[in-house]
Formats: structure tokens, C-alpha cells, sequence
């Protein structure tokens, strides 16, 4: 590790209103000093006019996610899938995302061959494969076709009390940062209805009892707020898209300590590139009743005083669209709301009170923009930006 001075930027810290011009230190990839006043490394960046805030978090990413069309990840040979994974990664920590949270993939080779740095890669936490009901979101068999799924690569099949503790537990002893299971429809699956939740209460408190005694958590793909409800009352604390969010359920969110991860990004990707990437006419009747919704749904969350993260969830090559994700969630939330998200807030929900902050003790996962944020939100979702990782510059893009 090598030491490191940023002097004279505006500082973003992760949630204060107001920006403060001052100094870091950096030392062995941890934030060791701040102020007017630091210590002077041999390396200097002199980020006057700029502003420094926490590396970026993409609290729904997928690594593996190189198609829409989720047959095509699950029954294909995983050595390509991480090798396109790769590739993904990179571009992504490029983009000023230090850190992703993988929520339908991830495995103990791909994350080993980040750890000992063999890929270019953000701070990788992954669920592994994603678990569905027959018939449920993550099930991409068509309902006219007899067909067996064996790769699981992004999504398993997984019935019963029984199996879902076998496969929840295999899980964590793979490494896992959490766990993801779909209790609702979703835009891409063939056969099921996109409101109606999934899986039972049981399984699902299995899924979720097991999580907790492992200190980790259970992040739900749902859209409408009876699955919202059915996921919330039964352990869930992650609602991944959660579109169809009305009031009342945003308020029972909060009771439940529950967190909302919108991704926007997607939603607006398939609608205005969908004859490129060839979605099929279910999933853009589904994309058109939840497009519009998402915007709505942040906005009911921040009213009700629900934690709101950000994600993308972009899957194939619809993965260029991740930066496009900050304008959205922007424009529904506004800029200071966009960059806690992405940054303080998600840290939260991935219980790292070492990320998503400018502070002390922090690690040293940083973004330079050449301007600040709060003032022109368009340098957000800009071309030019620094991305520091534990303190090492990883690519200057002015």
C-alpha cells in the first residue's frame, strides 16, 4: 500500500447537507488524517474545484448477469459467465463503484480470483444464486416446455422448508453475504403474474431464521405491495425494486427497519432499448406497469422515513446504463438524497460502517468529480472522475 494526500477538495462525507473544502491523508488504503492540515505523502492530488465523496455502492449488481434472458446464465458453462463477469466488474469499478453487492450470483472462485487480484474488480459481496419457487420469478422455463435446470449459476429452483434451509446453509458456507429469494413476479419470468407473492410464510421465515443466525439478512425481489407485505411480516429486510410501493406498506417498512434498493436504471433501459436487447412482448407489457411506478415508489419511501439505497440491476448489454441509474434516482429523489443512497446508506444495509463514508478509520474508497454534485448533479453521471480504491488511484478519467 502506498500513501496518498488529497488537498483542497470540497468533501462529501456520505450524508451532511453542506460540503467542506479540507484535506485527507491516506494510509495503507485506510483514511488516516483530515483536516486544513494533514500529513504530506509522496504522491499528492491537488483536487481544488473538485469534490471527493465515498466510492459509489451498487447495492444490485450482477456479475453474471451477461443476458437477459436468465436460461441463457443458468444453463451455460460458468467459466465463460466469470469471465464476462469479469469484464463487468471492471467496467463497473471504473465507473466510480467501489464496492457492488451481487444479488442473484457471485461464487467462492470468482470472489477468490478478486481477493487475490487477479480481476480488477469493486468490493465484491455476493447471495449466490438466487432462490425462487417453481414457477416463480427466478424459474425461466416457459410453461409449454418440459425442461430440467441444472447450471443454478444465477437462480435455483428451490421448494419446501426443508431444501431452502439445505440451500440457504450451502450458501454461507460458500461465502455468502446475504441471501436472495424472489416473492413476487417479475418483468423477465415467462409463467407467473407479476403482483402475486411467492413462496409461503413458512418458507420464507425459514429462509430468513437461518439468515439471522448467521448475522447476515435476507433481501427479497418484490414489486407490489402484497408482496412487499408478505416479505416484511415474514423476516425479509431488503426490498429489491419494490415498484409498485404504496403508502401504507412504506410505512409498515418502517416499521419493520426494512430497506427500499430501487433500480430505476433497468426499467428505463429496457423501455427505450428494448427491440435492441430483444425483449419479448410479456416482459415489455410488465416493463410499461412498473416503469413510470418506481419514481413514485422512492418518493413514498423517503416520505415514510424508509432507508433507500440504489441499485441497477442492468443485465446484459444494457450494463453501460449503470451511471444513467444516479440521474434517475435523482430526478425522483434529488442529488444530496442520490449520493447518501449510494453511498452512507447502502453501507448500512450491507452492515460496512467502513464504506460509504469520508471519515476517519474509513477505508480509503474514494470518487474526485470535477465539480460538486449538490450544485451540478450532472457530474455524477459524467465521463471525467478519479476512482480511488484503498487509496490506489485506479484509472483518471480526465
Amino acid at each position: 500500500m502506498t500513501d496518498l494526500t488529497i488537498t483542497g477538495a470540497l468533501v462529501f462525507d456520505g450524508w451532511a447537507e453542506e460540503l467542506r473544502e479540507t484535506s485527507l491523508y491516506v494510509r495503507d488504503g485506510v483514511i488516516a488524517e483530515i483536516g486544513d492540515r494533514v500529513t504530506r505523502a509522496d504522491q499528492v492530488i491537488e483536487a481544488r474545484g473538485r469534490t471527493v465523496t465515498p466510492g459509489l455502492i451498487d447495492a444490485h449488481f450482477h456479475a453474471y448477469g451477461i443476458s437477459l434472458h436468465s436460461m441463457e446464465i443458468d444453463s451455460g458453462p460458468l467459466s465463460y459467465l466469470a469471465l464476462k463477469g469479469a469484464e463487468r466488474l471492471s467496467r463497473a469499478l471504473r465507473r466510480g463503484f467501489t464496492t457492488v453487492r451481487d444479488v442473484a450470483g457471485g461464487d467462492p472462485g470468482l470472489a477468490r480470483a478478486i481477493g487475490s487480484g487477479l480481476i480488477e474488480s469493486p468490493r465484491y459481496l455476493y447471495t449466490g444464486p438466487a432462490l425462487s419457487q417453481t414457477g416463480g420469478h427466478g424459474d425461466s422455463r416457459p410453461g409449454d416446455l418440459d425442461l430440467c435446470l441444472h447450471g443454478h449459476h444465477s437462480n435455483e429452483v428451490v421448494d419446501g422448508v426443508d431444501a431452502l434451509l439445505v440451500a440457504v446453509r450451502n450458501r454461507f458456507r460458500r461465502g455468502a453475504h446475504a441471501i436472495k429469494i424472489m416473492t413476487s413476479g417479475g418483468v423477465m419470468s415467462p409463467t407467473d403474474p407479476l403482483r402475486q407473492p411467492q413462496y409461503s410464510p413458512e418458507e420464507i421465515r425459514a429462509v430468513t431464521g437461518e439468515a439471522a443466525r448467521r448475522d447476515s439478512y435476507v433481501a427479497a425481489h418484490a414489486y407490489s405491495p402484497e408482496a412487499i407485505r408478505h416479505s416484511l411480516v415474514n423476516g425479509v429486510r431488503s426490498i429489491e425494486h419494490g415498484n409498485l410501493l404504496d403508502a401504507a406498506t412504506a410505512r409498515l417498512m418502517a416499521e419493520h427497519n426494512a430497506y427500499l434498493v430501487p433500480t430505476l436504471a433497468t426499467y428505463d433501459a429496457m423501455s427505450r432499448r428494448a427491440d435492441e436487447v430483444g425483449l419479448p412482448a410479456v416482459g415489455r407489457a410488465k416493463n410499461q406497469e412498473v416503469l413510470h411506478a418506481g419514481k413514485t415508489a422512492i418518493e413514498l419511501a423517503h416520505k415514510a422515513g424508509v432507508p433507500v439505497g440504489f441499485g441497477t440491476d442492468l443485465m446484459g448489454d444494457l450494463e453501460n446504463e449503470q451511471l444513467n441509474g444516479l440521474r434517475l434516482q435523482t430526478e425522483a429523489a434529488g442529488a444530496l438524497a442520490c449520493l447518501r443512497s449510494a453511498t452512507s446508506v447502502n453501507a448500512s444495509l450491507l452492515n460496512r460502517d467502513d464504506l460509504g463514508r469520508v471519515e476517519v478509520g474509513a477505508r480509503a474508497d474514494l470518487l474526485v468529480l470535477p465539480g460538486n454534485p449538490l450544485e451540478t448533479p450532472a457530474v455524477l453521471w459524467g465521463d471525467a472522475r478519479l476512482v480511488i480504491q484503498s487509496g490506489v488511484p485506479v484509472q483518471n478519467g480526465e
